[in-house]
């Protein structure tokens, strides 16, 4: 099954502030997510979570690798699978599979080492930067138990605000413990 579309593009950016500012103010995008490292964009809030997904990490802007990842969705979580499959036969390298809680993204390096990220939507609308690691070999029904856990987590996160420090903790202890259990 192929993908059914660009999801987001990722790119990392020297100045958030600035980068911020820019999307919101010049484009006139919406802030959605954000955090101290990253700010996610988005034209249309209630139909995409973020088309644009900037971070910080660009060590100059002479430094023409940039792109952080090109994100494109899939209709299932069957379709993720059957992807992650194809990963491992093809024997690209899979930098991380996690829950975002809206989201299921597997991540990985096409043939020229680009970072892609191929994601299926949940069902649940978070505007948490989270990231939990997942295993999608388990049960649909285990998957949503454990995607279900990280939403519970991160609910409260506000349009565009960063999580309290009280969600950042709660989420930053889910990810430890997703982490030491896989």
């Amino acid at each position: 099954m192929p993908v059914n579309g660009l999801g987001h593009i990722g790119f990392y950016v020297q100045d958030l502030e600035l980068m911020k500012d820019f999307y919101l103010n010049f484009i006139g995008m919406k802030l959605t997510k954000v955090s101290a490292g990253g700010a996610f964009f988005s034209a249309d809030p209630e139909a995409c979570d973020h088309e644009i997904a900037m971070m910080v990490g660009r060590p100059s802007l002479d430094d023409p690798h940039w792109i952080q990842q090109i994100s494109m969705r899939v209709d299932t979580l069957d379709d993720l699978r059957d992807f992650k499959r194809r990963i491992d036969e093809k024997g690209y390298k899979i930098d991380r599979i996690v829950t975002h809680a809206s989201a299921i993204g597997c991540y990985f390096r096409d043939p020229e080492n680009n970072p892609v990220e191929l994601f299926w939507l949940t069902g649940h609308t978070s505007w948490a930067q989270i990231s939990i690691p997942i295993v999608l070999e388990q049960s649909d029904e285990a998957i949503m138990v454990e995607v279900d856990r990280a939403f519970d987590v991160s609910r409260h996160v506000e349009l565009g605000k960063p999580p309290t420090p009280e969600i950042a903790d709660a989420i930053r202890a889910l990810r430890e413990e997703a982490v030491a259990t896989s």
